[in-house]
């Protein structure tokens, strides 16, 4: 049986955070990148979609790559590129628009979402918002990929990749893999630990509540320390009822390899939970950031290995694309 593939990739619209790392990327160093033939992406296109600074879309997206290898993807076992870089991609978006809806990607809640709130301001979002999901199909597709490994905020978009792939096979005959999703096992949403209710998000403006990679640590003590609980005194494990202490109890279950349940009854007050959270999370974070500052130190080794596997990727995505190009009619 051949090897199943993974493909998945993060946003460079901002610093990556600890929510970034519970939720995917410890899984992909650690498990992902082992039991299959995986591909993981910094999807660079996909931060155009939005204002951005040229910049700072490049230093992220360094700083995303580089993250990666830190966290423990390892070149020679996985393929580590910018989206970019494999024109691939771009090539089979538009196919992959020629194929969805315009109802399909009016429903996507990301673009709902965002598309109401600049209404609300009396502005107007880009054209790629509405169509970056069509980008994110090919992604997927390109590399005849079995499984994404995503966040529950990104499920809906598989879905309409696994819609998009069944559609094309029926219209133009068989090209393309239908892949399914996959959400992490552990902390597969961390939340805002001064909204609780909110995904930790590497885009939002107010950062107080927010943990990044690169925080030192002092930092991610005093943003834990200040984490938003309730007004009973109580630790409770109810992510309806208690939502802000939940979060810590997760965070730190995802940090020790515990159960946030049993790991409630063992305090009897929110202090000694913060301080053992915000522990925790410094020393889990501290070789991260240990690897961080050494890559960093040799742009020209980051630079390579994005290199070599842009070619990689290109290999494995060019074929497929080229077949996809033929099947529609276009002369190859």
């Amino acid at each position: 049986m051949a090897q199943q593939r993974i493909f998945s990739g993060v946003k460079p619209t901002g610093h990556l955070t600890l929510g970034n790392y519970l939720g995917a990327m410890r899984q992909w160093a650690q498990e992902d990148q082992y039991r299959a033939d995986a591909l993981f992406c910094v999807v660079d296109l996909h931060a155009l979609t939005v204002d951005h600074d040229p910049a700072r879309v490049r230093r992220l997206t360094r700083q995303a790559a580089t993250l990666l290898m830190a966290t423990g993807l390892d070149p020679e076992t996985c393929t580590l590129f910018v989206q970019s870089h494999v024109d691939e991609h771009t090539r089979l978006a538009y196919l992959m628009e020629c194929t969805a809806t315009d109802g399909e990607m009016r429903r996507m809640i990301q673009y709902k979402e965002k598309a109401a709130r600049e209404r609300e301001r009396g502005g107007s979002v880009r054209l790629s918002l509405l169509t970056y999901p069509a980008l994110m199909a090919a992604d997927i597709l390109a590399y005849g990929t079995d499984e994404v490994p995503v966040g529950e905020d990104q499920t809906q978009h598989v879905e309409l990749t696994r819609d998009l792939a069944v559609r094309f096979n029926q219209r133009y005959g068989h090209t393309f893999v239908v892949p399914r999703a996959t959400n992490p096992k552990v902390a597969a949403r961390v939340m805002d630990l001064q909204d609780p209710m909110s995904k930790m998000g590497k885009s939002h403006a107010r950062t107080a509540g927010i943990v990044y990679l690169l925080d030192e640590p002092e930092v991610v003590r005093k943003k834990v320390m200040r984490a938003v609980t309730d007004a009973a005194s109580d630790v409770v494990y109810d992510r309806a009822e208690r939502p802000g202490v939940a979060n810590l109890l997760d965070v730190l279950a995802a940090c020790t390899g515990r159960d946030p349940r049993g790991l409630a009854e063992e305090y009897d007050s929110y202090g000694a939970l913060k301080k053992d959270t915000a522990e925790a999370v410094v020393e889990m974070l501290r070789p991260v950031q240990e690897r961080h500052g050494e890559l960093a130190a040799d742009p020209s080794y980051v630079d390579g290995v994005l290199r070599a596997g842009a070619e990689r990727a290109r290999t494995m995505a060019r074929p497929r694309v080229d077949a996809a190009y033929r099947a529609v009619g276009l002369l190859g």
